[in-house]
């Protein structure tokens, strides 16, 4: 899987990995916490998700300037770190009694992960200047390292609830797991200084230089703007994994030792590990008959497949899941979660693929960012929407989210040609 692509792609996998690790233990915790130890109702638990997960994304637009303009793309990778371990541990030390910490946490984890994620992205996109025909899956490899991480952090805080019960533990955990990531990344620092847009153009080799037009370079802005708008619906829908799905584990599905609500969480990117290689390879043998679908195709399926998502939960919610009543067997959140996998990878890492071949070499952070400011507005959005879980049926509000993403797959039709203009 790894032939003939650059050796920093690993170092950038695993610096992700760790990253991933620390941020989704605090996902698989962090509506339970505030119910927890503060009390909230799902109003307030909604509002504060919302606002966390909106900053985490929305900050990227500044993180994109940052590494673009004035620190270049590895120290600001390295710095969003650092921010991230203080807020992990600021989480820790929270309490009803110290409840600045907790806010503080939070603000350091959204403003930390806002200047790395974006960063890196351009980092990744940036090795395969010479090789874009290789992108695509260059961009899927280091998706693997996002779902790695993913995947132990929802075992390690159910395993730490379950021997410590303890919240703050999980928030330390996630402490020393972004330390490792920054110790990955000071050791393989050397072989990422070429894909640097600052260190290269101080070594004389400006990889942001472009013969554009002015009248291209416009387009391909508008067209990203396009595929920003229509994404946001995705992640309105994607992040309920967080919100109604944690709630609908707690609630309304059987309880059982092994399987507490945090745990679900593990099953979407356990399916992404599993499901990413065979989907490499049967779009590799695609490419090789020149029959693999474009990026803006993969989109288009992956916002159909996220609809069936949610008709999933619609059924499982109509068959005794709007009684709140533990009642429901795993299985239909389990499903829930492979079909949404399904979808994230054919959305997630194609559409930062498609950001770094569309967008301006010169502004390429800055664009990168307008993609995760677009999963701002849309994680922001699972929040609003999840302030209402409780206050109608649930089955109805998974029939409006099914909604929303039916249209946004219209969209993608609609602007199909716009988007494949400059695809390839």
């Amino acid at each position: 899987m790894l032939k003939n692509h650059p050796k920093g792609i690993m170092i950038l996998f695993f610096t992700e990995m760790w990253e991933r690790f620390g941020f989704y233990t605090l996902m698989a915790i962090l509506v339970l916490y505030m119910g927890s130890e503060f009390g909230w109702d799902d109003s307030q638990k909604g509002d504060a998700y919302g606002l966390f997960l909106g900053l985490v994304y929305f900050i990227p637009l500044l993180g994109g300037y940052i590494g673009d303009k004035i620190f270049g793309q590895i120290n600001t990778v390295r710095a969003g770190a650092s921010l991230m371990v203080l807020g992990y541990l600021s989480l820790a030390f929270s309490s009803a009694e110290n409840i600045m910490f907790f806010y503080l946490g939070l603000f350091l984890v959204a403003f930390g992960t806002g200047i790395f994620k974006v960063n890196i992205a351009v980092l990744v996109g940036n090795l395969y200047k010479g090789r874009p025909e290789l992108k695509d899956a260059g961009f899927n490899i280091f998706y693997m390292g996002v779902n790695v991480g993913a995947t132990i952090a929802p075992l390690a805080a159910t395993l730490i609830s379950i021997y410590w019960e303890s919240y703050r533990i999980s928030f330390v955990a996630a402490a020393i797991g972004m330390t490792l990531g920054i110790i990955n990344l000071q050791l393989g620092a050397k072989k990422l200084s070429a894909t640097d847009t600052k260190t290269a153009k101080e070594n004389g080799n400006d990889i942001t230089a472009s013969n554009i037009p002015s009248g291209e370079f416009r387009q391909r802005v508008i067209t990203l703007g396009i595929l920003f708008l229509i994404v946001i619906f995705f992640w309105v829908a994607f992040y309920q994994n967080g919100f109604a799905l944690t709630l609908f584990a707690e609630r309304s599905t059987l309880k059982l030792d092994w399987l507490r609500p945090e745990t679900y969480q593990f099953f979407n990117p356990f399916f992404i590990l599993v499901l990413t290689p065979l989907l490499l390879g049967f779009f590799a043998r695609l490419n090789k008959a020149g029959k693999e679908p474009s990026t803006p195709v993969k989109i288009f399926i992956g916002m159909m497949i996220m609809g069936l998502s949610m008709v999933i939960m619609v059924v499982a919610s109509m068959s005794g899941g709007d009684a709140d009543a533990n009642n429901m067997m795993p299985s239909w959140l389990i499903g829930t979660y492979f079909v949404v996998t399904l979808s994230e990878i054919m959305i997630s890492p194609m559409g930062q693929s498609y950001v770094s071949k569309v967008a301006p070499p010169k502004i390429q952070g800055l664009m990168m960012g307008g993609w995760f400011a677009a999963t701002a507005f849309g994680s922001y959005g699972s929040g609003l929407l999840g302030k209402f879980y409780s206050d109608f049926s649930h089955h109805e509000y998974f029939l409006v989210l099914t909604g929303l993403l039916i249209f946004s797959a219209i969209l993608v039709l609609v602007f199909m040609k716009k988007l494949k203009r400059f695809a390839e």
